[in-house]
């Protein structure tokens, strides 16, 4: 299982079960989230040494429950109990809506960082960081109590992220494109037709999209929501300053792509309700990314032109779906979605490039076709030190290779 399971409650069916997370020590109940803390053993049942794990994005509420499990029992790497054995104290940091604006969960972020502060026994300084978007929501808020007088010192060492879009997510146009398609036409009829929609056009999908896809007939860029936020970051410097900051991507860094091509056949679909449902990989230049047709509606061509061919670049993969059979992720999912309106589906690919590895570490724009597939040499990351996947895995996948070099990150700047 992924550390963040970006699907929530839009699985048609119950999510798999995760194991019962442990009680914790304390539980913070903070403006806009909760925070559960779990206190090393090393350190007598009190809060010495912080370290601030926060949330990522998905549908709804936090679950600290699946996301403790995710970071502790997804049977590769047990997270939390490296940093217990090293001396750090574990803080989950969850959100009452992750998908809320980064700006607005930043709040909530800044307010667990206070919280900690003022409960600390000692003066040792944080660590702070997320995964996915929390890496993002963390990054903003260490930067704003920096720049904001009101505000106090985050008193923090190391900041953290895990497959972060430093510079942006990418979810295939014919994917949102199907997605705004499939809730105008069937969405008044089942909620599960308009949620992945919803999902796209949510605050933070917005801001964290590099092309974004409001609805059928738009052009893909960036949203006014993303450029906005983009502003703000500038605004409180873009980085926290002073603080060391580190990061991974579940991409490799040595250019190799995933083996997706480009302009093939993701899925199709074809049925009485839905005569046409073809989603194309990208390409570059002028495409066809998508072609969709109702019944009794005129066929709907969905074009792209001057994106790079993103779908098999290097990077965190979109995350499977392991609630449901032959764990669909992506393309996937439309095919399922697909299968519920009784179409006969053929699935090429399930996935695709979600984070490339350049935004995770910040080296390259994710519109530069020669930086995604591109090795990724040291001194072009923005982050003070990274590591790489040695192979394309799913978004947020917590793996001894990744978790074990951000353990002796942490511990060695404590």
């Amino acid at each position: 299982m992924p550390v963040v399971n970006i699907w929530g409650s839009l699985s048609p069916a119950a999510r798999t079960a995760y194991p019962t997370p442990q009680e914790p020590d304390d539980e913070w109940p903070l403006h806009g989230g909760t925070a559960w803390v779990y206190y090393s053993p090393l350190n007598r049942r009190q809060l010495v040494k912080p370290v601030i794990l926060a949330d990522g994005f998905s549908l709804g509420a936090s679950d600290l429950g699946e996301l403790w499990a995710g970071l502790e029992n997804n049977g590769r790497y047990r997270f939390i109990s490296e940093l217990h054995a090293i001396g750090r104290d574990v803080i989950v940091l969850g959100y009452d809506n992750r998908t809320a604006s980064i700006l607005d969960n930043a709040n909530t972020a800044i307010e667990c960082i206070q919280t900690a502060i003022r409960k600390r026994a000692g003066k040792a300084k944080l660590a702070v960081g997320g995964f996915s978007m929390g890496g993002m929501v963390t990054r903003y808020a260490l930067a704003k109590m920096q720049h904001d007088p009101e505000l106090p010192d985050p008193e923090t060492s190391v900041y953290l992220s895990y497959d972060t879009p430093h510079h942006g997510a990418w979810l295939p146009i014919s994917m949102q494109a199907f997605a705004h398609f499939l809730k105008d036409k069937w969405g008044a009829t089942s909620p599960i037709f308009g949620q992945f929609s919803d999902l796209i056009n949510s605050p933070a999908a917005r801001q964290m999209s590099r092309w974004h896809l409001g609805k059928v007939g738009d052009k893909p860029d960036q949203a006014s929501e993303r450029r906005t936020f983009l502003q703000q970051l500038d605004a409180v410097g873009g980085w926290p300053q002073g603080i060391r900051r580190i990061g991974v991507a579940n991409g490799v860094r040595t250019g190799a792509g995933n083996g997706i091509g480009p302009a093939l056949t993701a899925v199709s679909g074809r049925g009485e309700l839905l005569l046409d449902g073809t989603l194309r990989t990208q390409a570059q230049g002028e495409q066809v990314v998508a072609t969709l047709h109702a019944a009794e509606q005129p066929p709907i061509e969905v074009h792209t032109d001057g994106l790079p061919d993103i779908d098999g670049a290097p990077g965190g993969l979109f995350p499977e779906n392991p609630a449901l059979p032959g764990n669909p992720a992506s393309f996937g999912m439309a095919a399922v979605l697909m299968g519920l309106l009784g179409s006969g589906v053929e699935l090429q690919f399930n996935t695709s490039c979600f984070i490339p590895a350049i935004s995770a570490v910040a080296t390259g724009e994710i519109d530069n076709r020669d930086a995604l597939y591109s090795e990724i040499r040291d001194g072009d990351s923005e982050l003070d030190a990274f590591a790489c996947a040695s192979k394309n895995e799913g978004h947020t996948t917590m793996t001894r290779e990744l978790g074990a070099w951000l353990v002796n990150e942490i511990g060695a700047n404590s």
